[in-house]
């Protein structure tokens, strides 16, 4: 199956495609504390449900929201319609690596697809580059909760040095010019949830399919991710997102 497929096939009961909990991400967005003509930008945007989440925060603002993924981008165009949010919010199907605004961006988030920019330090740089000079930054990444087992890192296809611990993350994001002024560490629930909802939203889909070609090879993909992540990196990955301001000082 395609990889894009899979994915939005996965995310269907948690379209946060992050270990992070619809209240944590209200919080987050809280914190981030725009005004309510924001214009905000999700890069990596997967099905949008943080840019929408943000324009339910923001009642007079704009969001684009950029992904390669057809799949993902069509669930999302759905739900703004549902949400009678589609005049207030544009997709763009490109590569967010190039898109280039008209303008710059009060808020600009960037939530679990941070391997985009090449990783945590470039997305401070390409997608920092979006946000005005007062605006702010929200960045999830993967860090390693405890030395990564063999196991961990075979699941994950990683080396080490492929992620930092969480204090890393707060000194490559110093490094960079920014300040955490809030994040949140996703804890064990939320993982399982995310995780689960991965697994069963394609067994589900599977299930409920049974003459599709692809129906065997999502049953697959599912069980073979819900192995590597309770045989390997359950406990092990952790993920944090940050809120992030510009250092003035």
């Amino acid at each position: 199956m395609d990889r894009q497929r899979v994915s939005a096939l996965a995310h269907t009961h948690h379209p946060i495609a992050a270990p992070v909990s619809g209240v944590n991400v209200n919080k987050l967005l809280r914190r981030a504390g725009r005004g309510p003509a924001a214009r905000i930008l999700d890069l990596g945007c997967g099905q949008a449900a943080w840019a929408m989440q943000a324009l339910a925060h923001h009642p007079d603002g704009h969001a684009d929201a950029v992904d390669l993924s057809a799949d993902a981008l069509e669930r999302a165009e759905a739900m703004a319609t549902m949400r009678e949010l589609a005049d207030r919010l544009t997709l763009h199907e490109r590569d967010a690596r190039t898109y280039v605004p008209d303008g710059d961006y009060d808020l600009v988030l960037c939530v679990g697809a941070t391997h985009a920019f090449g990783g945590f330090a470039g997305t401070l740089e390409l997608a920092g580059r979006h946000v005005n000079p007062h605006g702010v930054l929200i960045v999830g990444d993967g860090f390693w909760e405890t030395t990564p087992t063999p196991q961990a890192l075979a699941a994950l296809d990683a080396k080490p040095s492929d992620l930092t611990d969480l204090p890393g993350l707060i000194d490559t994001a110093a490094d960079a010019g920014w300040y955490p002024v809030y994040a949140h560490v996703s804890d064990p629930a939320e993982w399982d949830d995310y995780e689960w909802s991965w697994t069963g939203s394609l067994l589900e889909w599977a299930v409920e399919n049974p003459g599709h070609p692809d129906a065997p090879e999502a049953a697959r993909i599912a069980q073979e991710h819900r192995n590597e992540w309770l045989r390997g990196y359950r406990g092990v990955l952790g993920f944090a997102t940050l809120v992030l301001r510009r250092q003035t000082l």
